[in-house]
């Protein structure tokens, strides 16, 4: 008896918790399907210094430079740059082909794009031109010709980081391309448009950003982990800058073709994540009071959610345990539960993908992937606990871009 009025304080504010937080961004997902009215600055006055780092990407790099080189923008007002990162193939010379201004860096030691973001940012600083941002892609993407317009709009109303739509290359490609896509698709949507609606902060996705080299010159980079997107987009929050969203500045992103590629990043992903929460939160929380800036404390609940997908789990463990033994432990857990409202959000979760997938017009295939997203929800739950595992591991780990495709060819 003692056991289990033990384990019922236990697992009473365990379960409180995680109602909470689904609570939470339930409500904030709500508020991406629809988007507030805008009134844009089209005529360009920014300079851009479009910076992709590149390694290994002979097979999709001149696709990428020849994308760029075509955008609706000024072709005065921004200059192409690739980072050639410890390349042992022809990338370089590849985009030097095509165009681009290459910059060469090896260093066995220091490897990873976020190291390679800021050497070449040094390099930047250091050039006779001086741009107002940065617009950084990875080598596998292409990107929509209007995505400098759209970024144009929101440095002119004085946005400092802005991430632009994230989109997928390969969407139609396999199950796991097509599940991917559909999970940034939703994310795109009840999270990243979600928040800027109403005030809140983004992120930094990796690719598709851009930020202003103001903020680049006041704070540094110093964004080296595995995930050096979100590294940078919490230092920034913790000084009071957040990220906007520019959902109309749309980059298409390869996604992975198999089961262990997409292992492989969101392990790497998670880890980063962790990384970057045991790091950054407690300064977070401590810079969120003294600014009085639910922004900074909301960045803090985006970088606890592999937390709290740890401790769903061990709960859900736990009930199951609990029925497959007869007893009756945690006997006052569901009563301060409105169970009409749990419902509505249990189903909300799979309602808003339903939402999103018909506001945007995806191709039937989509629906048929649609039935396997939950696997590639579910398979978060172990990626997640071998992230925990491995937070300290620093060492990158590449993925293969394959997908040659043209601007053309996913624009019609």
């Amino acid at each position: 008896m003692l056991m289990t009025y033990a384990l019922d304080y236990i697992m009473l504010p365990i379960q409180g918790l995680i109602f909470l937080f689904t609570v939470y961004y339930f409500c904030i997902g709500i508020c991406g399907l629809w988007r507030r009215k805008e009134k844009k600055i089209l005529t360009p006055q920014k300079s851009f210094a479009v910076i992709v780092a590149a390694h290994n990407e002979k097979a999709v790099i001149s696709q990428l430079i020849d994308n760029l080189r075509q955008l609706d923008y000024p072709k005065d007002l921004y200059d192409i740059f690739v980072i050639a990162d410890n390349c042992s193939d022809n990338t370089a010379q590849i985009a030097k082909d095509h165009g681009a201004i290459v910059h060469e860096r090896t260093d066995k030691e220091k490897r990873g794009k976020g190291f390679a973001m800021e050497w070449m940012f040094a390099r930047l600083f250091k050039m006779q031109r001086q741009y107002d941002a940065v617009a950084i892609f990875d080598a596998d993407n292409l990107v929509d010709k209007r995505f400098l317009l759209e970024m144009n709009n929101r440095l002119c109303k004085g946005d400092k980081l802005v991430q632009g739509y994230l989109d997928a290359k390969n969407p139609y490609d396999t199950w796991v391309s097509g599940t991917f896509a559909i999970a940034f698709w939703v994310i795109d949507h009840i999270w990243h448009l979600a928040k800027t609606n109403i005030g809140l902060s983004s992120v930094l996705g990796g690719t598709g950003m851009c930020i202003t080299t103001g903020v680049l010159h006041k704070y540094g980079w110093g964004a080296t982990c595995l995930t050096e997107d979100m590294e940078f987009t919490m230092k920034a929050l913790t000084e009071g800058i957040k990220t906007t969203w520019a959902h109309d500045a749309i980059v298409y992103d390869e996604k992975p073709l198999t089961f262990m590629q997409s292992w492989r990043q969101r392990k790497r992903w998670a880890q980063g994540q962790f990384d970057v929460a045991h790091r950054f939160i407690p300064k977070m929380i401590k810079a969120g009071i003294k600014r009085h800036d639910i922004r900074i404390l909301d960045g803090c609940m985006h970088l606890i959610q592999p937390h709290i997908l740890m401790m769903s789990t061990f709960f859900v463990i736990m009930s199951y345990i609990q029925m497959g033994l007869g007893v009756t432990i945690f006997t006052n857990i569901y009563q301060f539960l409105p169970s009409s409202l749990l419902t509505v959000i249990t189903l909300g979760q799979y309602i808003l993908p339903v939402i999103i997938l018909l506001k945007i017009h995806v191709k039937l295939k989509a629906w048929f992937y649609l039935i396997l997203y939950p696997v590639f929800i579910y398979s978060w739950i172990p990626i997640v606990f071998l992230g925990f595992i491995h937070r300290n591991d620093h060492e990158w780990s590449h993925t293969q871009h394959t997908r040659a495709v043209s601007y053309d060819d996913i624009a019609h």
